[in-house]
């Protein structure tokens, strides 16, 4: 029998030690990747993908460190990547390889794309598996990443647009300050009356193609055919159809009589000259109120009401924009069920009212409302009852659901471009629509065409 001398010995130990050591990091590649993998090596890594940036990163980091800190079984790596359309164009780039995230924060107007790219674990899996109550989130925000009865996605960040206006200038003008307008036909009188005040300029609504579509499903109007491209693929805008029209019609006409101005397409600039008082009324999302009611602390009082609608329309109510969390289906099965557990934990109660009152953005979980810390926000700003009324008394349809297509953020761009050749008298608001119409169905078709079945 051959004798071990003591270094033999202490380098077979050393050896057994580093193949231990490797395995446990997932450096062995036998075995299969998609089971769970042994206890002994540590904290489940999931790596989270997002697009908060400023005061909003920090609230994200803070929930990843609370969650951590609740367990120790899963460590989740926050990580921020830029905007949205940066994280997207990052993102299509890792779909094939390892070097992506489990867990992604994707755009609304991303989910035809995420849907369609095959790369996701739908998030109806693990909701089946954990016979989560999914009637505790609020029907109206699911109802978007709804698609076949299926819940693709979880809402995460989650807004819709009000009508912001300066109190003080409605006193100023003769107008009840209690009393915002409800129609397209009572903004424009109130707006007229405020310019001709000499107090502000009536109103202002940045270019931003988002407002177009809220202003669709304010009349229960759909954007895309095929059901708001839910029933199967968009191939058709609608954006040039009867709502299209008269919508810009009479955004071109406040801007032509002076009852409005027109800064362009950046929302800041609408934000800060409503904040200046130098307009009485601003179109804006909900996760901007406390700014603007912080910004007019001293100076006016801010007044909230539901975005507008021309009189007569069907009834509609708004689409919930922001973001929602996707589970990537190239990690690991246990991978993928920890960032299931990140998921829940985001949408308990008392961290929905945490993100809540840290952000602006709508809780997703009813519950978050029974909340101490979010009944004493809503002393603190009652405008945002304005925002959870519109939300709640929106109902449930294709139009409200908004519409899905895989060229959304290009599209957008596109209605835009319409948008400011009406107002600048390049085309009529018909002609603009008309030829964004052609361009973005242009676009649906060649995107369809890319689409796996």
């Amino acid at each position: 029998m051959r004798k071990w001398n003591n270094k033999v010995l202490l380098g077979v130990t050393l050896l057994s030690a580093m193949l231990a050591a490797s395995a446990c990091s997932g450096g062995s590649p036998a075995g299969d990747p998609g089971k769970g993998g042994d206890s002994s090596a540590g904290p489940k890594k999931v790596v989270f993908w997002h697009a908060m940036g400023g005061a909003n990163q920090k609230v994200v980091e803070q929930l990843a460190a609370d969650f951590n800190a609740s367990q120790n079984k899963i460590q989740v790596e926050a990580i921020y990547q830029g905007t949205y359309d940066d994280l997207l164009s990052k993102l299509k780039t890792t779909m094939d390889t390892k070097d992506g995230p489990t867990l992604v924060q994707v755009y609304e107007i991303g989910s035809r794309f995420m849907i369609d790219s095959k790369a996701i674990t739908p998030m109806q899996k693990f909701i089946d598996m954990d016979k989560y109550d999914l009637s505790q989130l609020e029907p109206n925000i699911t109802g978007y990443y709804t698609f076949g009865g299926k819940l693709n996605s979880m809402p995460f960040n989650t807004s819709n647009p009000i009508l912001y206006y300066n109190k003080d200038i409605f006193k100023a003008a003769g107008l009840d300050p209690e009393k915002p307008p409800k129609t397209f036909e009572e903004l424009q009188q109130m707006a007229d009356k405020i310019t001709k005040s000499g107090k502000a300029v009536g109103a202002n609504f940045a270019i931003y193609g988002w407002f177009m579509e809220q202003l669709f499903s304010s009349q229960g109007a759909e954007y895309v055919n095929n059901g708001n491209g839910r029933n199967a693929l968009a191939t058709e805008s609608l954006v040039n159809s009867e709502a299209g029209v008269k919508t810009l019609t009479w955004w071109k006409n406040l801007v032509d009589t002076k009852a409005a101005n027109n800064l362009g397409r950046k929302t800041d600039d609408s934000k800060k000259a409503f904040s200046a008082g130098q307009v009485g009324m601003i179109l804006e999302s909900t996760a901007s109120l406390k700014g603007l009611v912080d910004n007019a602390q001293g100076k006016f009082e801010v007044g909230t009401g539901f975005l507008p609608k021309p009189s007569g329309a069907k009834e509609g109510g708004v689409i919930v924009g922001g973001a929602s969390l996707w589970i990537m289906n190239n990690r690991p099965d246990d991978e993928q069920k920890a960032a299931w557990d990140f998921v829940k934990f985001l949408t308990s109660p008392k961290e929905q009212a945490y993100w809540h009152i840290n952000t602006g953005y709508f809780p997703i979980t009813k519950k978050a409302y029974e909340e101490q810390s979010v009944k004493d926000n809503l002393k603190k700003f009652p405008q945002f009852q304005t925002a959870v009324d519109q939300l709640h008394q929106t109902k449930l349809n294709t139009a409200t659901q908004g519409a899905v297509m895989g060229v959304f953020p290009e599209a957008r761009q596109i209605v835009e471009g319409a948008i400011e050749e009406a107002l600048n008298n390049k085309k009529s608001p018909k002609d603009a629509l008309d030829g964004a119409a052609k361009d973005i169905s242009a676009k649906l078709q060649q995107y369809n065409k890319t689409v796996k079945p």
